[in-house]
């Protein structure tokens, strides 16, 4: 029997329950006004797609059609013009993305996200990248002075032609700041930063191992030569001999203790991981290649591209086509970088080029001299010189202004000790005069292969494989980006410069760059691997090559097909067969089947699945790629952990995976077998074999089972929003949706979580309504635009778009200040 509240009680709970309604109520209102409020504030930020507006500067009318997928073509009667209309697109479209660009590369991004990317800042200040843009700018030609200057025009009138500012700005509650002269050469050293080593780590990484082993027994595990190797120029170069136990016993030598692990320096994880991402991941890399015209269905060669860079959400490239008339006509397509006026790869109807990152060797450690009376002074050839010391502010939102103290030599700024505690600068390309420009100017203009290679030569972009095609079929490779001259040594460890007998002497001229024109064979391959031998590998030096695999795979599809077209690109660039797992998987199942009686239920399942379930594929539903994947790498942790654990005394992060070209002394151990470098936790190599299979099924179990442990659920691919990987609750509505992919990193269709394809293109110079293009993402990053995502579908499921942009669906004409006002008067009258 239950008692009844009094009626005092049943009144108050009444009012109680109509307040909370109330305020539930008044809660709701609030939370739609705000978000209509957000909304409507964002629609005032998309871009303009028709009618006209006042462009300042502009000496004609600029027209921008755009197609169905939001891709522009930009008509004017100028280079400049073109360049103000490229510049309006971009800013409306992508100013985010460009403002991140150009703050990440000047060590300013704390301005717009307070404390958290303090530590990232500080370490790209000791650069002072924006005071080398500026001197760039300043020894810039005057005709790419006047393309910049009006690329910064159109940037600025298309920011002030938003009737509210962009919607991450409206989240940050920060301003946007006006674009200027320099931050296009910032947005070029953006790039350097991401495709280069800025700081020397892989020459600090070499150093550890010497400092660590025995000469030649660090000449075999820092090689870069294995089997896969696909140069262009000469021959296969062989993985050093294991030295024998006289030089190294791992076995008699005891091993040393685990040093601390080091911290990262400090910083929010969620962006240091997004703005400075891990510089070996494994799946970096690009392809490209040409095919002669002597061996496609038409006559035309063929240029085919596909960059891989991190993937974020927008995507790094900014398609467009640009149409102007001065001596000629001119008519450029292909991808563009936001933040800059030039074509970045593409076609300009005679010839058409596209990149892969060199993988040379761009920076060197100097040790420094130190005056043993003055610590603030070191040696060079002129004499005791004093070190420069240059003091700065790095502006944080919220919060105080942190000083930096940037520390310089003749040479470049300090940035490490070395174990001795010298200290050491580093000489990196974009550092030196002339090192990093805009010119790229003569690749729009370019009517043959060597003109195009000759403005290649003296263009100051990270340096890259330039792979050509002319409208006559003929085709080329060479090197973009400037190649300094080294003197006295081979630039692959640290070194001091003090005596002047060492060091880097200017520029090589382009007539002395490697060049590879019309080659008997008719086809061109490049992937980060080692191209040349002889003097030129001297000139490049090796950055931590690619095994060669991807190479030779591509090279092999392409010599299978008898006539080609640009189409017959697509499936080579999907290749996801994994040949170059191939024989470790053939490694895992004799390891397996040599168990005898230690054969137990998870290497029986192993071993079935392995055997039955492998197609050959990194395919998403593939357990054996995965497991044969792991399997390799759990090796690779045992075989070198006797040596990498001494590595570790003096570089506590070093790893033996970091560099990619592993795979020539990897192998080579595991097929020698040598004892004496065999980790004495282990009696016989195949214990140490089988340790590594019985740990990927231990993992896989744990996962939910050795069948169901797929490839796809590891390589699970996400396409985020800088700001959504700090505010994870933003992620519907600003990242692509999360998907299984097929791919990996030592095969043609490279794939990773957050890294892979950045476009996929093959283009006919002169035929480019042959070719096609596609990128992730889609041309604009305002996510109320029907073009934020729109072509990522076509990436994603590897379907081919036009190269050219399509019928025209929006036309936007941008008007000179005098005829806008010409024609204000005529209606007035």
């Amino acid at each position: 029997m239950s008692a009844s509240l009094p009626a005092s009680s049943r009144a108050f709970s009444s009012r109680l329950l109509r307040a909370l309604v109330v305020i539930v109520v008044l809660a709701l209102v609030a939370f739609v006004g705000i978000t209509g409020w957000f909304y409507l504030q964002m629609r005032g930020s998309l871009p303009q797609l028709e009618g006209e507006v006042v462009m300042p500067g502009a000496t004609a009318p600029i027209v921008i059609e755009r197609d169905a997928l939001g891709i522009p073509t930009i008509s004017a009667s100028s280079r400049a013009d073109v360049a103000r209309g490229l510049g309006f697109l971009h800013a409306q479209d992508r100013f985010f993305q460009m403002d991140l660009s150009r703050r990440r590369a000047a060590g300013e991004l704390s301005e717009l996200f307070g404390a958290a990317t303090i530590a990232i800042d500080t370490k790209t200040r000791m650069l002072r990248l924006r005071a080398r843009a500026r001197s760039a700018i300043d020894a810039a030609a005057p005709d790419e002075r006047a393309v910049l200057r009006a690329y910064v025009e159109g940037v600025n009138a298309g920011l002030a032609a938003l009737s509210v500012k962009p919607p991450e700005y409206l989240v940050l509650g920060v301003q946007p700041r006006p674009w200027a002269l320099e931050d296009s050469v910032l947005v070029v050293a953006s790039m350097f930063l991401t495709l280069q080593d800025s700081v020397g780590r892989r020459e600090a990484r070499l150093a550890a191992v010497y400092a660590a082993l025995p000469a030649p027994l660090a000449d075999f595990v820092t090689t870069s030569s294995n089997d896969w190797e696909t140069p262009l120029v000469g021959g296969m170069q062989a993985v050093p001999p294991i030295p024998d136990a006289s030089v190294f016993d791992a076995r008699v030598v005891p091993p040393p203790a685990r040093p601390p692990s080091r911290s990262d320096g400090g910083g929010d994880a969620r962006w240091i991981a997004w703005l400075s991402p891990p510089p070996d991941d494994d799946a970096r890399g690009s392809n490209n290649w040409a095919v002669a015209g002597r061996l496609t269905a038409d006559g035309g060669a063929i240029v085919a591209n596909d960059m891989h860079l991190g993937l974020s959400v927008p995507n790094i490239w900014y398609r467009a086509a640009m149409v102007w008339r001065d001596a000629r006509a001119h008519r450029l397509a292909g991808v563009t970088l936001p933040g800059g006026p030039w074509l970045v790869a593409g076609s300009n109807g005679d010839v058409a080029w596209g990149f892969t990152n060199s993988t040379g060797d761009w920076s060197d450690l100097v040790i420094l001299e130190a005056d043993p009376a003055d610590a603030g002074r070191y040696r060079a050839q002129s004499g005791m010189l004093s070190i420069s010391t240059t003091h700065e502010m790095i502006d944080v939102k919220g919060g105080a202004s942190v000083p930096v103290e940037i520390r310089d030599t003749i040479w470049g700024p300090i940035v490490d000790r070395d174990t001795n505690g010298r200290e050491r600068a580093v000489a990196w390309v974009p550092l030196r005069d002339g090192g990093m420009n805009g010119a790229l100017a003569g690749f729009e203009t370019a009517q043959t292969l060597e003109q195009l290679f000759d403005a290649a030569a003296l263009a100051g972009v990270p340096a890259q494989n330039i792979v050509a095609a002319q409208r006559d079929g003929r085709i080329g490779w060479s090197i973009a980006g400037r190649i300094p001259r080294r003197v006295g040594y081979d630039g692959r460890l640290p070194t001091s410069w003090a005596d002047g007998t060492r060091g880097w002497d200017g520029w090589l001229a382009p007539s002395e760059y490697p060049r590879l024109i019309d080659p008997a064979e008719g086809r061109i391959v490049t992937a980060n691997n080692r191209l040349v031998d002889g003097a030129a590998l001297r000139f490049l030096g090796d950055g931590g090559y690619d095994p060669g695999a991807r190479a030779r795979q591509i090279k092999d599809d392409l010599a299978a097909i008898a006539r080609a077209s640009a189409h017959d690109m697509l499936p080579v660039q999907l290749d996801d067969r994994a040949l170059f797992l191939s024989r470790w998987r053939d490694l895992l199942l004799q390891t397996l089947a040599v168990a005898g009686g230690d054969d137990s239920e998870p290497r029986r399942e192993l071993r079935r699945v392995v055997s039955a379930a492998w197609t050959g594929r990194a395919a998403v539903d593939s357990a054996a790629y995965r497991i044969v994947r792991e399997f390799r790498a759990r090796v690779g942790e045992l075989a070198f952990a006797p040596l990498s654990e001494r590595i570790r005394q003096v570089d506590a992060g070093y790893s033996p995976l970091q560099e990619r070209s592993s795979e020539g002394p990897l192998w080579a151990l595991v097929t020698q077998r040598p004892m004496h470098l065999l980790d004495p936790n282990f009696g016989t190599w195949t214990e140490l074999l089988l340790a590594a299979a019985d740990g990927v099924a231990k993992d896989a179990t744990k996962a939910g089972g050795i069948a169901k442990y797929t490839w796809g659920r590891v390589n699970t691919v996400r396409i985020r929003h800088p700001l959504s990987t700090a505010a994870p609750m933003l992620g519907p509505l600003l990242d692509m949706t999360t998907e299984e992919l097929p791919g990996d990193s030592n095969m043609p269709r490279v794939q990773g979580p957050t890294f892979g394809a950045s476009e996929r293109f093959a283009v006919s110079p002169g035929r480019e309504q042959e070719g096609y293009l596609h990128m992730p993402t889609g041309q604009s990053g305002h996510p109320l635009s029907p073009h934020y995502r729109d072509a990522n579908a076509a990436w994603a499921d590897g379907k081919a778009t036009p190269f050219l942009p399509g019928s025209t669906v929006h036309t936007l004409t941008l008007r000179p200040v005098g005829a806008q006002a010409m024609k204000a008067g005529v209606r007035q009258q």
